[in-house]
């Protein structure tokens, strides 16, 4: 994983998000807390880390040529790219508010790959954490992406539980190491799993 964790830190190079400011960076390090916690297969990890260099058509085309020489597995690129079109089948538009009632086409469906839907999970409970956090009721969709979230979490069988005590363990992950960690990128994966 060592390999993919460095491709999408140099990839994201200190980008931040428009509305919060956080490190794009940090949705793989929180995602990475979630994937141990529900002892994910190790492949899962480094599909993980390379989903967002192909989550749409755009960026896949940007990266193939840094894809073609990336040191991975082929196996690691199935994971990623099953995962892009697990996730993309189901994106937030699915579900809208129209005359005052929030309405759904269809709802997420799952991958035949276990480790595929941890990574699943490992997003969904990253992205509403950030969600809660950064933009619930004062983001235009808030309501709708309310349910979008639910609908997920209720499919990846995440109880609500379950998902508060993973926001616990990403919140406890950042009050050992900074958000944005500094030097190469392998010497963060060993302070993420210290006890």
């Amino acid at each position: 994983m060592k390999k993919e964790l460095a491709a999408i830190t140099k990839f994201y190079n200190g980008k931040t998000a428009k509305r919060s400011g956080v490190p794009l960076i940090n949705h793989i390090h929180e995602g990475i807390i979630v994937l141990g916690e529900i002892h994910a297969w190790h492949r899962a990890y480094a599909g993980w880390c390379l989903h967002p260099l192909v989550q749409n058509d755009e960026v896949l085309l940007s990266n193939m040529k840094m894809l073609m020489s990336l040191d991975t597995s082929p196996r690691n690129m199935v994971l990623a790219m099953e995962y892009r079109a697990v996730a993309n089948a189901w994106l937030s538009n699915k579900v809208q508010m129209f005359e005052g009632e929030l309405i759904m086409i269809d709802g997420p469906r799952l991958s035949p790959i276990k480790c595929v839907n941890d990574m699943l999970r490992a997003d969904k409970v990253q992205n509403r954490k950030d969600f809660e956090k950064y933009h619930k009721g004062t983001h235009p969709r808030s309501a709708e992406l309310e349910l979008y979230f639910k609908k997920w979490l209720d499919a990846l069988d995440v109880t609500e539980e379950q998902y508060q005590y993973l926001c616990t363990k990403i919140d406890d992950m950042h009050a050992k190491i900074p958000v944005q960690p500094t030097g190469p990128a392998q010497k963060f994966l060993p302070l993420i799993f210290k006890g």
